[in-house]
C-alpha cells in the first residue's frame, strides 16, 4: 500500500524516466551543457536565442533562460537542438 502512495507522489515524467531507462535530459527536456575551460560552451536542448552580442548570449530553455557573459562571444553554430558558443566565457547563469 505504501509503495502505491510513493509512486503516485512522483511526477509522471519521473515515473516514465524510471520505467523507460532513457536518459534524464531526453525525458525531462533539460538542457545539457558541456564547457571546455573558459573558451567553449556546447548546449543541447535549448528553445531559442533571445539576445546575442559579443558580451552576452541569452538562451531560452525549458523553465527559464541561460545567460552567458564574457568577451568576444560568438555563436559558432546552432541547429534545432544544439549550439556552440566560443570566446572568453566569464559566467554562465540560470534564470527562471
Amino acid at each position: 500500500m505504501k509503495e502505491k502512495k510513493e509512486e503516485k507522489s512522483q511526477p509522471f515524467r519521473e515515473r516514465v524516466l524510471q520505467a523507460s531507462q532513457l536518459p534524464r535530459d531526453v525525458v525531462m527536456g533539460l538542457p545539457v551543457l558541456y564547457v571546455l575551460g573558459q573558451s567553449e560552451l556546447h548546449l543541447e536542448n535549448y528553445r531559442g536565442i533571445l539576445e546575442y552580442t559579443e558580451e552576452m548570449v541569452r538562451i531560452l530553455i525549458k523553465g527559464g533562460q541561460i545567460k552567458v557573459t564574457g568577451q568576444r562571444l560568438q555563436v559558432v553554430y546552432y541547429t534545432n537542438d544544439e549550439m556552440k558558443i566560443s570566446g572568453q566565457i566569464k559566467a554562465i547563469e540560470y534564470h527562471r
